[in-house]
């Protein structure tokens, strides 16, 4: 069979790293690796062999899908980013596929199927739902029964009065859990962070990045709403908000 020619454009180093690795390990060649939209306007100015480009949404200067609905004649495009709410709009510009980060083997195998069967269609909702994880959810109290909140609205657990609380920015619910290792044995894949004993980050929802006038690193998880990382996990705290990929 012949190696697929692919292109990866995103701009966080580490994801574009890992993709390119996935997609040499799964047999094709990796012809260029780009690192924003501008760059991928200017490659593209030019004719090049090349059966599928893996693109990053949001990146400085133009995004994916501007690029994609406005350049003519560009080679077949599978979208690949953190965010879900895209997906819809991905398949109304006929994209051949739509990864969710962080990218794992046997859906970047089912997307390259895709891209050698030449499926460049709108998916009907129900294909759609097919591609797209269900929402992980987990009880929280209430009253004196339960409900169930979405991780993805989840910013932290925070583990008080032996009890792991989840929260949504200020906002603390309490869950059934009372140690933030129950926690991370429930959502294995989900890369969450111990930044402090009492504090597991969802490095995903981070907002922003500061370091402070003593050199301690805040992040910055809703409006005005910022957690401490210890010194021992800042290094591999800021790693995992650049690369995306969590």
């Amino acid at each position: 069979m012949e190696r697929l020619k692919a292109l990866v454009v995103d701009d966080e180093p580490l994801a574009r790293e890992r993709l390119s690795r996935l997609l040499q390990e799964a047999g094709c060649l990796v012809v260029a690796a780009l690192g924003d939209g501008l760059a991928l306007l200017h490659w593209l100015k030019t004719p090049h062999d090349v059966d599928v480009i893996f693109l990053d949404i949001q990146m400085p200067g133009p995004n994916g899908m501007e690029i994609l609905a406005e350049v003519p004649g560009c080679p077949p495009v599978v979208f690949v980013t953190a965010h879900s709410t895209y997906a819809v709009r991905a398949f109304e510009l006929a994209a051949v596929d739509y990864l969710l980060k962080p990218v794992f083997e046997d859906r970047l195998a089912k997307c390259l199927r895709r891209v050698r069967n030449h499926l460049i269609r709108p998916l009907s909702p129900i294909e759609l739902k097919t591609l797209l994880p269900p929402p992980v959810r987990f009880p929280i109290k209430a009253g004196e029964g339960e409900i169930f909140m979405e991780l993805d609205l989840v910013t932290h657990f925070e583990l008080a009065d032996d009890r792991v609380w989840a929260c949504r920015g200020l906002n603390r619910y309490v869950t059934r859990w009372s140690s933030l290792a129950e926690v991370e044995v429930a959502f294995p894949d989900d890369g969450m962070l111990r930044i402090q004993r009492h504090l597991l980050l969802r490095p995903q929802m981070v907002k922003g990045v500061r370091t402070t006038s003593v050199g301690r690193t805040k992040v910055l998880i809703a409006p005005k709403v910022e957690l401490t990382v210890s010194r021992a996990m800042t290094s591999r705290t800021r790693d995992s908000i650049r690369a995306g990929i969590i």
